[in-house]
Order: C-alpha cells, then structure tokens, then sequence
C-alpha cells in the first residue's frame, strides 16, 4: 500500500544532512512551508544551499535559516528588502553566497530541471553583469543568454491538502513555486494543512501529482513540538 504521509515534521525533514540543497517554496510568506523550515532548524544541519524566491522575511522561515548561520549559499531573486536584516548582515559579513537571478529566469531553471532539459536560452539578463561569463545567441534577431537547470536535493513546499499518494492541492496564490520546485528537486516533502482519504479530491483540482512527492505532513502545533 502507498502511503507517503509520516507523523511529524521531525520525521519528515530527518534525513536531511548538511551540505544539501533544498528549495523552499513561498512568495514572501506566501505559501512558505513555516513548520518544516522551523524542524530543519531543529535539527541542526548546516552549510546548506537554499533555493528560493527571496532571502527571508524578518525572523521566520529563510531569514531564521540564516540567522542560526545555517545557509552557505542562497540562489533566488530578491534578497533585499526592509526586513531581510538577517541576509544583509550575514552577506556584509561574508558569512553567505549569493547568486541572484532574476524571478523569471529562476521559476524558468527550476521548470527546466523539472523538464529534464539541458539548458535554456533566455533573453533576460543579457548584456548586465548577470550575463558575464556566459554563453550567449542569437535567436529570431534577439540576443539570449544560455542558463542551466537548478536542481536540488530536497524540495520543502506547502499545500491545502494531500491525500496518501502525495496528490497535492494549493490554496490560491500560495501555489506559487510549490509546482515546478516538487518537479526538480529528488526529495520532495509537503506539508499539508490536511490529509484527506483517497478519492477525496477533485482530480481536475490536483496541481502536483503525488508521483513528484515523496512524503507529506499534516503540520499542527504538536507536531512542531515533535521536532523541537
């Protein structure tokens, strides 16, 4: 019988080592996977590269990451903004690497990952300092430049719900990177505001299907506890 749900977001984030990659979805606070980000803290690993949309928000979620020094290298999109005091001090330092892409470009390595693709050719960034170094075309009297896929070890998302099979449905906006990041990372983990009986959900609703999850869990306050 499948069966991807486990009993805590301790157990869900339990065999992430140190030196992983892991994406983490969100737009802003906007479906960020808070209880699996807080059981990763809990359980201390380091040097990791995280993926996401921007470098945190005040002292949840990536920021926190960040503030416990756990972050070697952030790749996303928008590191800076009026609370992201935690990266500011932490790249002033030194103490992290950068490499920021522009959120097009970002969503598009991530769906080229999740694609299988080699590569893409992408007229955004060419001739800016994002450009150096690499190859550039041509196409249809347009200049591009050629950017590879971003994988990752572990994807950390959030849903509404799931059921066993790992059938994920989002809430609105929150959906965001939470599709393209289950598609290009090897592990992903969901966390789900419910997990629902098989058949419980509309399949013309399923966004991610459970074929790119590997594990899914009902976050609650005790679970959290679990992990701490």
């Amino acid at each position: 019988m499948i069966d991807k749900a486990v009993p805590d977001v301790a157990a869900a984030v339990a065999d992430i080592r140190d030196g992983a990659s892991v994406m983490i979805g969100g737009f802003g606070t906007a479906g960020m996977p808070e209880q699996l980000i807080d059981a990763l803290i809990a359980r201390g690993v380091g040097d990791l590269t995280i993926i996401n949309n921007n470098a945190g928000n005040g002292e949840q979620g990536v920021a926190a990451l960040i503030r416990e020094g756990r972050v070697r290298k952030i790749i996303c999109s928008f590191p800076r903004q009026s609370d992201s005091h935690h990266f500011d001090a932490a790249y002033r330092a030194g103490r992290i690497e950068l490499e920021l892409v522009p959120q097009g470009n970002l969503a598009a390595r991530i769906q080229a990952a999740g694609a299988g693709l080699g590569a893409i050719f992408t007229p955004t960034g060419y001739g800016t300092l994002l450009a150096e170094g690499k190859e550039t075309r041509e196409i249809d009297g347009r200049n591009h430049v050629l950017e590879y896929p971003i994988h990752a070890d572990f994807a950390l998302i959030k849903a509404l719900r799931a059921d066993r099979w790992g059938n994920l449905v989002y809430r609105k906006t929150a959906r965001n990177f939470g599709p393209i990041m289950a598609m290009a990372a090897k592990t992903t983990i969901a966390q789900v505001a419910e997990i629902v009986p098989l058949g419980a959900l509309d399949p013309e609703a399923v966004v991610t299907p459970g074929i790119f999850v590997q594990r899914v869990v009902q976050a609650t306050a005790a679970a959290l506890d679990a992990a701490a």
